[in-house]
């Protein structure tokens, strides 16, 4: 049996799914399985996916119907035969020797789970290595309870250096842990973000590595970069799992705030979901669609009763113009982004 095993959704990733694979199959750890997961993709994903089992036999693929990345992770998770399990997007790759490090990381610490930091890259090559959920070093539970699992829950927005992004691939997760507390994804979108929350409920050990152990390609058709008409519908069905979860684990008595802290991230999800470039709405639409946005009661909740600090430049300057009412300067700022000036 391997030691990893590392989960690939597939679905319209024919442009990028050979140098993904490349990179993991060529980690100088090389005790791992790569199941790739064909999720009805109609271009000619699923016969790369083949050709591709055909010249190493540590890839094995599974061909099913559309029905997201969370099915296709799960389906992956299923029937994955490693001690640990990792996930890649097709459009990213891994430095030759991420695995090794989250491994070794791992092992030396007598862990149940590792992870590194990850580096930004831009379609222009360009890249910039981002910190990792915590600093270096072995953690407990009570660190991985106040280091990431309270993070994840909320209570973040407005304390500088606590945003905590729910990115799954830059972890190496114990099979035994995810099978035994049968944590799987579930929705379309922020799926990342309740699968750690889960898992870390129940970790005991984790070894943080400094050095990056992925590449996040900024595409620009990711599912991220594309306008979801149907968002807010699946923000709300994720806010009723996160409030399932944490009534269920426990947890959030330490974090009277946390709701608003959840509810203020989407809205900022919410707000560059409506001005995205491919949304075919007016400016003057999006402008009018983002204003009753923060006019719904959890959403007006959550910026009377929070200041977010911290962010990221760009998702700082939103921020603080919702704070103002500040609808049409924050419309002509997106129309400037989405002109090219804001990249």
């Amino acid at each position: 049996m391997p030691e990893i095993s590392v989960i690939v959704p597939v679905y319209r990733a024919e442009d990028f799914l050979e140098k993904c694979v490349a990179s993991l199959l060529g980690q100088t750890f090389s005790d791992l399985e790569v199941l790739l997961v064909d999720d009805g993709s109609p271009d000619n994903s699923g016969a790369l996916c083949d050709q591709l089992a055909q010249r190493d036999p540590r890839v094995r693929v599974f061909h099913k119907e559309n029905g997201g990345v969370s099915s296709a992770r799960n389906l992956g998770m299923a029937q994955a035969q490693g001690t640990y399990l990792a996930f890649a997007d097709a459009d990213d790759w891994l430095p030759p020797d991420a695995l090794e490090a989250l491994y070794q990381a791992l092992a030396q610490a007598g862990g149940d789970t590792a992870g590194g930091s990850h580096w930004r890259v831009e379609v222009n090559g360009s890249q910039e290595q981002e910190p990792g959920a915590l600093p270096p070093g072995v953690y407990g539970p009570a660190e991985i309870r106040k280091g990431i699992v309270d993070r994840l829950l909320g209570e973040r927005m407005g304390k500088p250096g606590q945003v905590l992004n729910g990115f799954v691939w830059r972890f190496l997760f114990s099979r035994r842990i995810v099978q035994g507390e049968n944590i799987t994804f579930a929705g379309a979108y922020l799926e990342d973000e309740l699968f750690l929350l889960e898992y870390f409920c129940h970790a005991q050990k984790l070894a943080m590595v400094a050095q990056p152990v992925y590449c996040y390609l900024q595409n620009p058709v990711s599912v991220t970069r594309r306008y979801l008409p149907d968002y807010m519908e699946t923000f709300q069905a994720f806010m009723q799992a996160k409030e399932a979860l944490a009534q269920r684990m426990g947890l959030g008595e330490n974090l009277p705030l946390w709701r608003e802290n959840s509810w203020w991230s989407g809205l900022l999800i919410a707000i560059g979901n409506e001005f995205a470039a491919t949304n075919p709405a007016s400016l003057a639409e999006k402008r009018r669609r983002v204003k009753a946005l923060c006019q719904l009661p959890p959403m007006a909740r959550a910026i009377r009763a929070i200041r977010p600090q911290g962010l990221g430049r760009n998702k700082q300057m939103v921020a603080d113009l919702v704070c103002r009412k500040q609808f049409f300067l924050l419309s002509l700022l997106y129309g400037w982004k989405n002109r090219g000036g804001g990249r």
